[in-house]
């Protein structure tokens, strides 16, 4: 546990520079470093411990986060200014450490709704699915007729939600920009939260249901109904055909009752956005902590974001449960730098304007931050985006870092939860699956208190361990797996966050 009279935090015996807990003034004494600032270290930044010339590698948590590029003396504050990106060899040790979960006997249950196929969900709700950005609004007008004085009637069903996004044409209808796409909603129409789902498209798109359909290997069914709105005749008749339809499902669909599930069920995706300097000191490995407890009771845990976890994947690779797996990952890193090269971009544009701003200077130091909610356990397989997530255990799904778009993939493969960190103050939810947000400073908890759930602050103040906030975390993700709503759920988050990755072109 850090302590709370410590003016800077030490991750590591071997750093080059240590973390400001507070702002610390031009001239504060740090005695535990036997230095003093030279000038204004805003808090979450980075100063110096010893002199560091041009070239030199700059270590923080022991790992590489950049090189010296002007030269800094003890005290300077290290930041965009003097340490930039520079190229180094990782040494990938595929399985090196290795070492196989051991499950818990008695694992944790929560209060679940088993579906027919034997898939555990966290929500009870129905799905209205758009294929193309023409049928939207159509979409939206069914599920805005359902409204709460409507479905006061079935209080075991916890919504109507529409699907919806910007894509579907100006597209090829073959190749890898559609396979993404057609991955992404068939997930969702199959998505254990959903009791049943209506698939809608327009008619003409390149995106045609069948296709989609049959690509995904679906079949319609009263659970999984799909049309158009040309063959329909018209977007009244085609809202009418969804509201009867709809009408018809709610009966069956409000006749569940939760019943104590295993976590075993659980498939939690693990998300940070709006990040600053200490997420990789308290909400990201706390977060870890949580997703070793959920693998250790038998259930799966997502970690994403290609883009940031560059640079620090050197640390799953050795965690992999075969060389094949952690290949699949290298994979990935590699298509990654090819994708940016070809359109003009390069990995290390990835820290924003915010994170920056939060003491967070490359890619590099992003991504050992980023990866700690990984927590430590075995990496049992690599996913492709937005694909079915079927094993147990850890295991990493390649996304973008751009939070809706990745926390879609996680949903699409069939998380039924999520976890979201924040330094910075991301304001996020993901209908079907409720998402539990997590700050990673106890100033944005206490000034945006009504978007955050947990307070991992606590661990920067010195009043709570890692470990303390882990088990905090797995607590709460057990109370809503059973029901209880998160804070982005109280305020209707979700509806308009589903974001699929959009790949090539749009003709």
């Amino acid at each position: 546990m850090l302590q709370t009279a410590d003016l800077t935090i030490r991750l590591n015996a071997a750093d080059d520079v240590v973390i400001a807990r507070t702002e610390l003034p031009q001239g504060t004494e740090v005695l535990k470093e036997k230095i003093r600032t030279t000038g204004v270290i805003p808090a979450g930044h980075k100063v110096a411990t010893r002199a560091l010339h041009v070239g030199d590698s700059v270590r923080r948590y022991n790992q590489i986060i950049g090189f010296v590029v002007q030269p800094i003396a003890p005290g300077d504050h290290v930041h965009v200014h003097n340490l930039a990106m520079g190229d180094f060899e990782r040494d990938y040790a595929f399985c090196e450490d290795f070492v196989p979960t051991e499950l818990n006997p008695n694992p944790a249950t929560f209060m679940g709704i088993e579906r027919s196929d034997g898939r555990v969900a966290t929500r009870n709700y129905l799905g209205v699915v758009s294929s193309v950005n023409c049928s939207a609004h159509v979409c939206r007008l069914i599920a805005k007729f359902f409204s709460d004085e409507f479905l006061s009637d079935y209080p075991n069903i916890d919504g109507i939600v529409p699907i919806h996004h910007r894509t579907g044409c100006g597209m090829g209808a073959e190749g890898e920009p559609i396979e993404y796409l057609r991955r992404t909603l068939g997930g969702y129409a199959i998505h254990p939260n959903f009791y049943s789902t209506l698939l809608i498209g327009l008619g003409c798109e390149a995106n045609q249901i069948n296709n989609l359909l049959a690509a995904q290997g679906l079949t319609r069914s009263d659970r999984l109904k799909a049309f158009t709105i040309q063959e329909v005749g018209g977007t009244r008749k085609t809202v009418q055909q969804g509201i009867d339809m709809i009408k018809e499902m709610l009966p069956d669909a409000n006749k569940i009752e939760r019943k104590p599930a295993s976590a075993s069920h659980l498939i939690l995706g693990l998300e940070c956005g709006g990040s600053d300097g200490y997420s990789g000191i308290s909400a990201n490995p706390a977060l870890g902590a949580a997703a070793d407890l959920l693998v250790q009771n038998g259930g799966t845990a997502i970690l994403s974001e290609t883009p940031e976890i560059y640079g620090a994947e050197h640390l799953l690779t050795r965690r992999a449960a075969s060389k094949e797996v952690g290949e699949k990952l290298v994979e990935r890193i590699k298509w990654w730098e090819d994708y940016t090269t070809k359109l003009g971009g390069e990995m290390n544009n990835n820290p924003s304007p915010g994170n920056k701003a939060g003491g967070l200077t490359t890619i590099l130091e992003k991504s050992l931050g980023a990866v700690a909610k990984g927590g430590t356990q075995s990496m049992v397989d690599v996913y492709q985006y937005a694909e079915q997530v079927t094993a147990k255990g850890f295991v990493f799904m390649d996304t973008p870092g751009y939070d809706p778009v990745s926390v879609t993939g996680h949903v699409a493969g069939g998380a039924n939860i999520a976890c979201f960190t924040t330094g910075r103050g991301s304001a996020y939810g993901c209908k079907p699956s409720p998402s539990i947000k997590l700050s990673t400073n106890t100033a944005l908890f206490n000034k945006q208190e009504d978007d955050m759930d947990i307070n991992c602050g606590s661990i920067v103040d010195g009043t709570a361990s890692i470990e303390q906030v882990g088990q905090e975390i797995f607590d709460r993700i057990l109370e809503v797996a059973s029901g209880d709503q998160s804070k982005s759920e109280q305020w209707g988050y979700g509806e308009d966050e589903f974001a699929p990755w959009v790949l090539g072109p749009t003709m």
